[in-house]
């Protein structure tokens, strides 16, 4: 695995500006969760840049603790409530999840809202180019992927409890919109790229429309494997999820193909033939197979607009690194790559405008 990624692995002391009352948790959960003992352990996960986690110990059982951090927030985000609902409603689907055993939204516990799950023995993988594995493994690896995203699409929401997450329809759009106001609330400098995209995105969504459970942030990094086997035993990080479009998130995730290691986790550039990663139409068309689609059209009108709401992410990480309330320590460099990110995706647009022009 590469080096580059292992600030991102592991556990750490909790820092000290997400710590809380570890003995009034321990006493929450003694009372919520069967077995559950008058003490704990704690340690803070090392990755993650928006919801702070910690690993909890207790009676040789883990659990991982999912919580809102503390100081001012964007209107809408750190939905650790939502993330539990989703997660609890998933269980028993194809669709790969811990077990949920409770969520408190009363701030005299820990300070913030934060829910509890199992903990998943597993890898994670940072780079989603796999280094250190054969190319039969890494091939596994991403057909598996693919499977789960599918999957997440074809879980029929209204069976699972969940027709009120979300509005159905006009999710792209929707979208646009809330990035925008999240964006020029988290705005520390002017970024030209991202006035550009705001201004052409609206006016060019693709017609049609889908609603199907979408995660929102569905990387490689957010999945955790089974400690030999190719499959995925976990999905992480809800916290973006909602009704909305499949194929925005389809894109999304297919970012990756797209952008480079040095931009945000992505593997373009690759040799994929000689790693064993299917490519990005092979990838695509896997997907469509197995959601029953003939093809993708307007892929890169997807693309550009996730490469926008990318690049709005990274600039709230941005801005809660400057107030010093981002969950990683690593946020500012991860804040700086909003930029680049909104210039590939204005590429993108300006690819398909010179293209209808023609």
């Amino acid at each position: 695995m590469s080096d580059a990624f292992e600030q991102f692995r592991g556990t750490m002391p909790v820092q000290e500006r997400h710590r809380f009352d570890v003995a009034r948790l321990a006493r929450y959960l003694h009372e919520r969760i069967p077995g559950f003992p008058a003490s704990l352990e704690l340690r803070q996960f090392k990755g993650g840049q928006s919801n702070p986690t910690y690993l909890i110990e207790a009676l040789g059982r883990r659990y991982v603790l999912r919580r809102k951090p503390p100081g001012p927030l964007l209107p809408s985000a750190h939905a650790v409530d939502r993330e539990y609902r989703v997660i609890t409603a998933l269980a028993g689907s194809d669709v790969p999840v811990p077990r949920t055993w409770c969520l408190c939204e009363d701030p005299s516990v820990i300070g913030t809202a934060f829910f509890v799950m199992d903990y998943a023995e597993g890898r994670v993988f940072w780079d989603p180019a796999l280094p250190g594995l054969q190319p039969s493994e890494r091939r596994a690896l991403w057909l598996e992927i693919n499977r789960v995203i599918a999957a997440l699409h074809q879980v029929d929401y209204r069976a699972v409890g969940l027709e009120s997450y979300g509005r159905p329809g006009n999710y792209i759009r929707r979208q646009i919109e809330r990035w925008i106001q999240q964006y020029r609330s988290s705005q520390t400098e002017p970024i030209e790229a991202m006035d550009k995209l705001i201004a052409w995105l609206p006016d060019n969504i693709p017609a049609g429309d889908e609603t199907t459970i979408v995660h929102g942030d569905f990387r490689i990094d957010n999945l955790i494997f089974h400690p030999s086997e190719p499959r995925v035993l976990a999905v992480l990080d809800w916290e973006l999820s909602t009704l909305g479009h499949p194929l925005a998130d389809f894109a999304y995730h297919l970012m990756a193909w797209r952008l480079g290691p040095g931009q945000f986790r992505g593997m373009n550039g690759v040799d994929f033939a000689a790693l064993g990663i299917p490519t990005e139409a092979q990838y695509v068309a896997l997907y469509c197979r197995r959601s029953g689609r003939g093809g993708i059209d307007n892929i890169d009108f997807y693309l550009a607009y996730n490469m926008f709401r990318l690049a709005a992410i990274l600039q709230g990480i941005a801005k809660r690194a400057l107030e010093g309330t981002a969950a990683n320590a690593q946020a500012v460099e991860t804040g700086r790559r909003a930029r680049p990110t909104a210039e590939a995706g204005w590429a993108l647009a300006e690819r398909m405008i010179r293209a209808a022009a023609r």
